[in-house]
């Protein structure tokens, strides 16, 4: 009986002792940071000088600071773009992969390929590929007789650029969600259909849309998550402009903190941004449960 309990409280032992790293990992960079962001809120802070408390003012500034308001609106304008073109690409792409092809396994890497690649290195790429006179885009059009497009200096293009190029970058990811839902689907509904008459374009409707319903769900919510974290993008190709039109709530937070300083009311900002994600995460759960 002794050697029992010895044997259980060893183990315990052991126990704490493996998840102890993560442990620490969690207090040192999740716990920590998120108990010192939530005291910034109620203080104004520089890093240079000391805290000083300010009680509520930073909520007001932010109920009456239009330029984040402006960063909200065009984070949805993004979302907006993003999303129908990430499911559309993405699932176009799996239903092609999906076909008994050449160099099936080739293609499914290539296409991977941009999302293990450092997001820096793809945005300053990109970037060079929407240059007004230099980029191969416009020396494309230029070559097919039509004219120059304006990627990224004006304000009715940048945004949807940003997203052509964020679409490319995150596609990957998506295809492989869509395979994984595609594979899943067994086989004799379509022979069915096929018996029965149905075309190509009736057994997508009627029978793929369907079945890569969860599917279509994970990548609406996993897309949303992304387009709220929208930062590298802007951050690198246009620094928020042209007149703020690609100025992200991400970028405007940081610039908050690390341009101006102001790092209390930065942590005001996104704390109230979580806020806004959790909501719209929640919605959209509701509206699933609802469905299923």
């Amino acid at each position: 009986m002794k050697s029992a309990q010895l044997k259980t409280k060893s183990s315990d032992k052991t126990g704490y002792l493996m998840s102890l790293p993560y442990v620490i990992y969690f207090g040192l960079f999740i716990g920590f940071p998120l108990v010192f962001s939530f005291i910034l809120i109620f203080h104004k802070w520089n890093i240079v000088t000391p805290m000083q408390w300010i009680g509520l003012r930073n909520f007001y500034r932010l109920f009456h600071d239009v330029q984040f308001f402006i960063a909200i609106r065009n984070t949805l304008v993004f979302l907006v773009i993003h999303i129908p073109l990430q499911i559309f690409t993405a699932l176009l792409l799996a239903i092609l992969l999906n076909q008994k092809i050449k160099l099936k396994g080739f293609f499914r890497a290539l296409y991977f390929l941009p999302v293990i690649v450092s997001g820096v290195v793809i945005t300053i790429l990109w970037q060079q590929l929407f240059a007004y006179e230099t980029g191969l885009l416009n020396l494309l059009l230029t070559k097919l007789g039509l004219s120059k497009i304006p990627w990224l200096i004006n304000i009715k293009w940048a945004m949807p650029s940003i997203a052509i190029m964020a679409t490319w970058k995150n596609v990957g990811l998506y295809i492989v969600l869509f395979l994984v839902g595609l594979q899943g689907i067994p086989r004799y509904l379509y022979e069915a259909a096929e018996i029965d008459g149905a075309r190509p374009v009736q057994q997508f409707f009627h029978i793929t849309i369907p079945a890569l319903n969860s599917t279509m769900v994970l990548v609406v919510i996993l897309s949303t998550i992304g387009g709220f974290s929208l930062f590298i993008e802007p951050f690198v190709m246009t620094g928020g402009g042209p007149m703020n039109s690609t100025l992200s709530v991400m970028l405007y937070i940081y610039n908050q903190a690390f341009y101006f300083g102001h790092m209390g009311y930065a942590a005001t900002l996104g704390f109230f941004f979580a806020f806004i994600i959790l909501i719209v995460v929640l919605i959209q759960k509701k509206f699933v449960e609802r469905k299923d």
